[in-house]
């Protein structure tokens, strides 16, 4: 198992006219210092609207500044979203291509559709569409990258003959990867070939040891890969903490651990309250969505705190010792990738690299090969 930093870029109340400047570089630091320290890759999301919880709504400029800041640190998006008006396929090419390039190849092109009322409504997409102008999207995208013309007349997109350029770097193309936190979505993302990225925030090892079962199955029954190959590797994601103490990691942890939890089970629990007020036939795929916010409505997404979230190793945190026989439970899931987020809120910047330091003194050489 490999390991990645992932990122939100939260920043936190009250604000000052520097704080989102310190937490873009802040950030910029922290992937640079997780080359050096032994990291596969760096991601983060593409969000919007979404108050303290993040502010990065614009990724593929940070990708630059990192690319021309390190050698061989992958570069994660976390992902790009697909339905309209968020991307338009063309520019979701051409920005990934673009990025390939200056990084010499080391783009992997995570794709999603959203999940929150916020993000939705505020661009005007309607949640039963999302599912079918993302797989859209991604066969699109796939096409300006590998065909010299790209032409095509689909449901939500049209486009006559065009050259899309540039072309990427890497033969034949950046890795694919789907976001989901449904089990039907790890089906899914296995069928059309996709990388997972399994999206869940608290799940339990074993939860996730079963979803990635589930797209490993999908993966086998692969026949027609959306991106024309198979990209076989499943990524898990959870928030990390390693401090030299556990008693320091768990100070460090407490409250952004907690509140990371809680708001995230606000957010995506918005969903099916605003299918309900849409008066709208649900297609389903947000179903999963439900047990969140039947949560919210009882209140039971308060009781997320640290002990636990740690109870259930849910998440990770203690000292160096401590956090390696965490990852041993993840590893256990058949996970090729741990995406570690090491800031859901308010973690200092020297704790973030304190972190970042001992994960590559100390955990990352526990799960190498050699």
């Amino acid at each position: 198992m490999k390991f990645a930093l992932f990122y939100e870029i939260p920043v936190a109340r009250p604000w000052t006219r520097d704080s989102e400047f310190n937490a873009y570089q802040n950030t910029l630091e922290q992937a640079v210092f997780g080359e050096k320290m032994g990291f596969h890759s760096v991601w983060t999301v593409e969000h919007h609207f979404l108050e303290e919880y993040s502010h990065c709504s614009n990724p593929e400029v940070l990708y630059g500044a990192i690319a021309a800041r390190t050698e061989k640190l992958r570069i994660g998006y976390g992902v790009r979203l697909g339905p309209r008006p968020y991307n338009h396929p063309v520019r979701s090419a051409e920005s990934a291509a673009v990025l390939d390039l200056l990084s010499n190849g080391r783009v992997e092109f995570g794709t999603g559709r959203s999940s929150t009322r916020i993000e939705m409504e505020g661009f005007g997409v309607h949640p039963n569409e999302t599912r079918g102008m993302w797989q859209e999207a991604v066969e699109h995208i796939v096409q300006c990258w590998t065909e010299e013309y790209a032409e095509f007349d689909g449901k939500y997109w049209k486009l006559p003959r065009r050259r899309v350029q540039p072309k990427p770097r890497q033969d034949p193309h950046p890795p694919v990867w789907g976001a989901t936190g449904s089990p039907d979505g790890h089906r899914m993302m296995g069928e059309l070939g996709l990388g997972l990225l399994s999206f869940s925030v608290g799940t339990p090892p074993e939860e996730l040891k079963e979803r990635i079962d589930i797209y490993r199955s999908g993966i086998a029954a692969c026949k027609k890969p959306l991106a024309g190959f198979i990209n076989p590797r499943a990524a898990c994601f959870t928030m990390v903490n390693c401090a030299p103490t556990q008693a320091e990691s768990y100070e460090n942890s407490r409250e952004s651990f907690a509140w990371y939890a809680k708001t995230s089970a606000e957010l995506v629990s918005s969903v099916p309250l605003w299918l309900e007020e849409l008066k709208a036939d649900a297609d389903g795929t947000y179903d999963y969505l439900e047990a969140a916010r039947e949560a919210v409505d009882k209140r039971l997404h308060e009781l997320a705190s640290l002990d636990n979230l740690l109870a259930m190793n849910a998440v990770i945190a203690g000292d160096p010792d401590e956090v390696v026989r965490r990852c041993k439970a993840y590893e256990a899931t058949g996970a090729d990738l741990l995406l570690c987020l090491v800031n859901p809120y308010k973690v200092p910047h020297d704790k973030v690299m304190q972190t970042i330091e001992l994960m590559g003194k100390y955990v990352i050489p526990e799960f190498t090969d050699e």
